[in-house]
């Protein structure tokens, strides 16, 4: 505390003769008129100057939050400030939490029944802006004047980009205990949530020593931070908080005393990493089994048997081969890390999500195809045993391994997300090393290549038999095609296809007769691939997760009553582990989806792993901060809404209740 002060005092000491200017300026703002007894939602907005930073409710080591002296109308009441998910700053060796930007405050108007004409709203506001270098305390004299009446929200796309902002609130309770003289905080978080950086903010002063590491350990659906205790401070009989999962999102943590399992920290030590690097090389050697590689590692192979016994040149193929593959994942490992770190729940294959790259895949598989049919000669393949035709192979094969999967591959990669990015990077290395192993041992092992067949007819043979699982993953790009883009790029992929079919068809032509064909096979892949690149249409909107469910919308609710159908609606996130723990063990049961099929039930699911404003906004208004929420509609009655834990008799019990659907 003494510390605190001092490092106040020796920022404000230079800021005296600035006091005068105002470098976060408060706005307060009002998402629409407010009918009588009602409520409405206010924001105070502080817009931050350049280099300048306001603070946290709690503001860490050092530091002051806005504070809000309020005169409200007689009857009015505000609810307490709402925060979004602060970040942390390093300044003069303490840690503060604190916003760099502009960011908003959200609190609740109630007024009573009685009121009328505008609610006028006004308020003595004091907070601290500080750069790395000087602080300044300000105030400024706020108020808002609200009309009362109905009328519709004139500023809902503003105040849910407010709404996004803040903390998502968890169900289930956390628990924490004093274990070794350090705090160690249990958060039931699903296995599948991505955590890139991972910190927890405590709501209370100096619980937790600011400046220490937050060790973070994971197993299965539980997240253990450890926190060190601050000096002299009493065990807490509550901790609440907020769980930053490190790209803006954040999780609103509230603990109460209980056990925790003492788990392993999560770090990048031998012994963290090296499970998965060995789980990434094994599914990596496995990966040359799938239809989409052995093709590939097959004509490596056939072209080292044609090659004879240059040994020196069988192993700079090898290794280039393995550097195009082993650049070709790490490649796709650090942008997959980009993207999640960009709010995105990215997994392995995620540029599959876009029909595009789809697309080109497609192209690929397909020129892959026939050039195993001899249709043509690829050099990048089956051409010289030039180091640079290798590694262009390596990082083909690591592209088209991407729709692939198998053993080992998840657990490894699922670790891989969970380590930091300088460990994460080496275990997808690991997956292009394991993905090359094969082809090297066969170049470096001199017992394994001699045991190659020699050279003969039967290479064609083999080539036209390997056509068939490469085309076989042409046809699965087809049909993930057209499960993204529906038949319109279904028949973009087609035309794509023959036109790159008879491109590379006249291409071989000119090859056999002597003739050069690199320009026109190039050209008219660059052709194929731009044109159904602009012709294919965006993938369609995400469907439920749950087979049969439609997505929420109350519209969509609305309609289903209307035509006397009764509704079952659940409410889940990604990060809502009793959500995962309902739908697992309750509602995607085929005991209740046959009930509900024989008494036409329609189920529609709100995933609100993104803070979806419509389904924030529906939550509040049924008064819950958030998911689950489950609810169940028959026509011509209120919706009853069923308990957090559900079982399977609960649905099924409900939906017998009704008459069978004709």
């Amino acid at each position: 505390m003494i510390r605190r002060l001092l490092f106040l005092l020796a920022l404000l000491m230079p800021g005296a003769a600035m006091a005068q200017a105002t470098h976060i300026v408060p706005e307060m703002v009002a998402e629409g008129p407010v009918a009588p007894g009602g409520t409405v939602d206010v924001a105070i907005v502080m817009h931050t100057g350049q280099g300048w930073h306001g603070y946290w409710k709690n503001p860490g080591a050092a530091g002051l939050p806005l504070t809000v002296e309020w005169t409200l109308p007689a009857g009015a009441r505000l609810d307490p400030l709402r925060f979004p998910v602060p970040q942390k700053l390093l300044v003069a060796g303490l840690v503060n939490y604190v916003y760099e930007h502009d960011y908003a405050l959200l609190t609740r108007l109630h007024v009573p029944a009685g009121a009328s004409g505008t609610a006028a709203l006004s308020g003595k506001a004091s907070w601290l802006a500080c750069t790395d270098k000087i602080c300044v305390p300000e105030r400024a004299e706020i108020s808002l004047s609200v009309p009362v009446g109905p009328g519709a929200p004139t500023q809902q796309a503003r105040f849910d980009q407010f709404r996004r902002a803040l903390p998502r609130p968890l169900a289930a309770p956390a628990r924490f205990a004093l274990q070794g003289g350090a705090l160690k905080l249990a958060i039931p978080l699903p296995a599948s949530v991505s955590v890139a950086e991972p910190y927890f903010f405590p709501a209370d002063q100096d619980v937790i020593d600011y400046a220490a590491p937050q060790p973070v350990a994971r197993e299965g659906d539980l997240l253990v931070v450890t926190l060190t205790r601050a000096d002299g401070a009493a065990t807490p009989t509550a901790l609440g908080g907020v769980l930053a999962l490190g790209d803006g999102r954040g999780l609103e943590v509230a603990a109460v005393p209980g056990p925790v399992p003492d788990l392993a920290p999560t770090s990048t030590d031998a012994r963290a990493i090296l499970p998965a690097l060995l789980g990434a090389l094994a599914g990596g050697i496995l990966l040359n089994l799938m239809p989409c590689v052995f093709p590939i590692l097959a004509l490596k192979g056939v072209h080292l048997a044609r090659a004879g016994g240059d040994e020196r040149a069988a192993r700079r193929e090898a290794l280039a081969y393995a550097g195009g593959a082993i650049v070709g994942t790490g490649a796709l490992g650090a942008a997959l890390l980009a993207i999640r770190a960009g709010g995105s729940a990215a997994g392995w294959a995620f540029q599959l999500q876009d029909p595009r790259t789809t697309i080109l895949l497609l192209l690929l598989a397909s020129a892959i195809t026939l050039n195993l049919l001899r249709a043509y000669e690829l050099p990048v393949l089956g051409g010289s045993q030039a180091p640079a035709g290798s590694f262009g192979t390596g990082l083909l094969a690591a592209f088209v391994a991407t729709p692939c999967a198998g053993p080992f591959l998840g657990a490894a990669l699922g670790s891989a997300l969970a380590l930091p990015a300088v460990a994460s990077v080496p275990v997808f290395a690991a997956l292009g090393f394991g993905l090359a192993l094969p082809f090297v041992a066969l170049a470096f092992v001199p017992a394994l290549r001699n045991r190659l067949p020699r050279p003969g007819p039967w290479m064609a043979r083999l080539q036209r038999f390997l056509a068939l699982p490469m085309a076989a993953s042409a046809a699965a790009c087809l049909w993930l095609l057209y499960r993204q883009g529906g038949t319109r790029a279904l028949l973009v992929g087609l035309a794509a296809t023959l036109l790159l079919a008879l491109v590379l068809l006249l291409a071989g032509a000119r090859q056999r007769s002597g003739k050069r064909s690199a320009p026109l096979a190039l050209g008219g892949a660059v052709a194929a691939a731009l044109a159904a690149a602009l012709l294919v249409p965006p993938r369609a909107a995400p469907s439920s997760e749950l087979d049969g469910a439609e997505p929420w919308s109350e519209a969509r609710v609305a309609s289903h009553l209307a035509k006397g159908e009764p509704v079952f609606a659940y409410f889940t996130a990604d990060w809502c582990l009793t959500c995962k723990v309902n739908e697992a063990g309750a509602i995607d049961r085929q005991a209740v989806r046959d009930a509900f099929a024989a008494h036409g039930v329609k189920v529609v699911a709100g995933d609100w792993t993104n803070g979806d404003p419509a389904i924030g906004r529906f939550l509040e208004a049924r008064g819950r901060a958030g998911v689950p929420l489950y609810l169940w509609y028959v026509p011509g009655r209120p919706p009853e809404e069923l308990p957090q834990l559900l079982t399977p008799a609960m649905l099924t019990s409900r939906a017998q209740a009704l008459p069978e659907s004709r």
